[in-house]
């Protein structure tokens, strides 16, 4: 659950093993971010899953495309993250292309959106260059379903959301906007319903 920060060491059988300083971590492929190429010497940040006691050695098993790596990089660069003012409710991700997270604030003055952003986008950019450019989307977070839908598919704008039974919802949007809030190959409105959980 925390980050570490390794040295890429040598690839085995499709893994990579990474010296954490004093330990020694593997990131299998599967956890790697698409599209990322990765050299031995290449130091990078890296999400600890899980710490496995195998009768041989105990493994410290990492990841980069976890969602919740990028909840720790927030909180790396944003102050009001790491002490809790501004929660990350929902994260919704597709490792190597896009990220979508819900904030709020506990404090009424601060803004959790903007706190994240900050100034000039320089907190956002840090994390999305620790990601290899992974565009990343932050919304407000709404205990109105509707109002985190309409959050939840910007950039387009939303005119109105109906509410169905069994978690189904229909936003209308300007048609102009169609294809803005579907998104490339429709990856808008898929990370839209991820993260709201509604389809």
């Amino acid at each position: 659950g925390e980050i570490a920060s390794g040295l890429i060491q040598r690839f085995e059988r499709g893994s990579i093993v990474v010296e954490l300083g004093r330990a020694t971590g593997i990131m299998f492929g599967s956890e790697a971010v698409p599209g990322e190429h990765y050299k031995p010497g290449d130091r990078l940040k890296f999400y600890i899953l899980a710490i496995q006691d195998a009768a041989r050695a105990p493994g410290i098993l990492l990841s980069r495309s976890h969602p919740r790596f990028v909840a720790k990089l927030f909180a790396l660069e944003v102050p009001e993250v790491a002490d809790g003012t501004v929660e990350i409710k929902a994260i919704a991700r597709e490792p190597g292309s896009r990220t979508k997270i819900a904030v709020s604030s506990n404090a009424p003055a601060i803004d959790p959106v903007g706190a994240c952003v900050g100034q000039r986008g320089t907190r956002v950019m840090a994390v999305s260059n620790e990601l290899g450019q992974e565009k990343i989307d932050i919304i407000n977070w709404s205990e109105d379903p509707a109002e985190f839908i309409t959050h939840a598919l910007s950039p387009a704008k939303v005119k109105n959301v109906e509410i169905l039974p069994a978690r189904e919802a229909r936003a209308y949007i300007d048609e102009r906007e169609l294809s803005l809030a579907i998104g490339k190959g429709g990856q808008n409105v898929r990370l839209a319903a991820k993260l709201t959980g509604w389809k």
